[in-house]
């Protein structure tokens, strides 16, 4: 049997998904079947918004983890439980800014073909990482991560 606490048997790289549903997304728009947004300024200026907020929530999430000595790698065990800064609200802040810079470059691309792969960059997250990071968590932090975990949802 394998020590979960050692660390998580994440299956997919986190930004795996997301890219490939943006490279694939904008592939398609371009060269097969065009489903644009609305090309004005405000959703320029709202793909923009969008990815200044999850840079922002990406970058917050790194500083917590450096105030707590722990890793940000996915194939890394964690040395501390993190639930202060952004993990107040999100289990999964980073993944969460993920979504939001999806989001802000598909507006910018004027597609909406990478939204339209969301469910599947969901079920490969949910399965293929945070499946596997959280068993490690409880693993390692016991009964401190399932008290976290009842009191902070998973996204929102």
């Amino acid at each position: 049997m394998r020590d979960e606490t050692r660390r998580p048997r994440t299956l997919i790289l986190p930004p795996a998904p997301y890219a490939a549903a943006l490279v694939g997304g904008w592939w398609l728009d371009r060269h097969r079947l065009p489903l644009p947004w609305d090309d004005g300024a405000a959703s320029h200026l709202l793909g923009w918004l969008w990815l200044a907020a999850g840079l922002a929530l990406f970058v917050w999430t790194l500083w917590t983890f450096y105030r707590h000595h722990t890793t940000v790698n996915p194939y890394g065990g964690a040395s501390a439980l993190c639930t202060d800064g952004p993990f107040r609200f999100s289990r999964n802040p980073i993944y969460l800014g993920d979504w939001l810079l999806l989001v802000g470059v598909s507006l910018l691309l004027n597609t909406v073909w990478p939204l339209l792969f969301s469910p599947l960059v969901w079920l490969m997250l949910r399965f293929g990482v945070i499946r596997h990071e959280e068993t490690h968590l409880e693993a390692k932090f016991g009964d401190a991560y399932r008290a976290y975990k009842a009191r902070v949802r998973r996204w929102l």
